[in-house]
This record gives C-alpha cells, structure tokens and sequence, in this order.
C-alpha cells in the first residue's frame, strides 16, 4: 500500500471509532500529518500535529522531561513514550502516533546510527507503547518516507485494524 493508502485508512479506522488523532514528530518534521491532511475530509478525525524537532519544543510542547532527554537523549525509547503520551495529554484525541530518529545524512553514532528510528504510540485509556526500526541509509528521503510509512501502519495496528494491510494479526 501506498503511504496514502495507508493514511486513507488510518482516517477511516479512526472514523469508525470515532476518535481523533494527533501526531508528534521529530524526524519526518510534519510528514505524517501532512500524509493525513492531504486527504479530503481528514478534519473530521486529525486534532492536531505537532513537530517538536529540538528538546526545547519536546519539553514545551509534550512535556518531556529534561531528566529523560538528559539520561537517554532525544532518540530513544524513553522519550518516544512520553512523546505519545504527551501528544494525548495535550490534544482531544484517542490515537496519539510520536516518532523520534536519526534521518542523516550525519548526526548518527555508534549507537544510535543514521536509520535508526523509534516510535511511539498511546491509546486514551490504554497502554503507551514503543518499536524500534532500524531502516538502511539509503538517504534521509528514504528514511523520512519510510518512517512515514511505519508510523502509519503502526496506528492501524494500534487500533486492530491490521486487515486493512493485508496482515493477519
């Protein structure tokens, strides 16, 4: 499926739960929700967006610890949770999708390599969850459409909807 294909279905799972949903990048700097606003009619399920690039706006913006970015830094799997649980916290929405990764072409480490990509998602009511993914240097456009993608299919997952990928759960 296409990354419009996928945000199609997002807003149609969404819809039918009726929920709204919200989105806190780091990486993709607003291509997620620019993938679900692209569609018509998408304002009846997309709260908001909120592109949190530098620590500062992740604290702002989401209430991310300073404690957290300190200890584990902005990519990582700590601060992808409260990401998603602040872009819940802060908006009307029941779906809250957050990504936090190294898109290159520098900035990666040892550690924490151009590719590597965290993801956060929350559920008003329920668990706050993380995945990892690490996707190859093939260039940051690839990495930005790719983590787009995933993001994608991670709230469809989220919500149970994973039929509408041709996945079996």
């Amino acid at each position: 499926m296409s990354n419009s294909d996928l945000a199609n279905a997002l807003l149609q799972a969404c819809q039918q739960r009726g929920i709204m949903l919200a989105t806190a990048e780091s990486c993709t700097g607003g291509m997620i929700i620019a993938a679900l606003t692209d569609i018509a009619g998408s304002s009846a399920v997309v709260d908001r967006g909120l592109i949190t690039y530098s620590n500062e706006a992740k604290m702002e913006m989401l209430g991310v610890s300073a404690a957290t970015l300190e200890a584990h830094g902005a990519v990582s799997r700590e601060t992808v949770l409260e990401m998603a649980a602040g872009a819940l916290a802060r908006s009307r929405a029941g779906l809250a999708l957050a990504v936090t990764g190294i898109a290159g072409p520098g900035g990666g480490s040892s550690e924490k390599p151009v590719g590597l990509v965290w993801f956060g998602v929350a559920l008003r009511g329920g668990p706050v969850a993380a995945e990892l993914n690490m996707f190859a240097d093939n260039g940051r456009d690839f990495i930005r459409r790719e983590t787009v993608r995933h993001a994608l299919e991670i709230g469809l997952r989220a919500l149970g909807d994973t039929h509408e990928m041709g996945v079996v759960p």
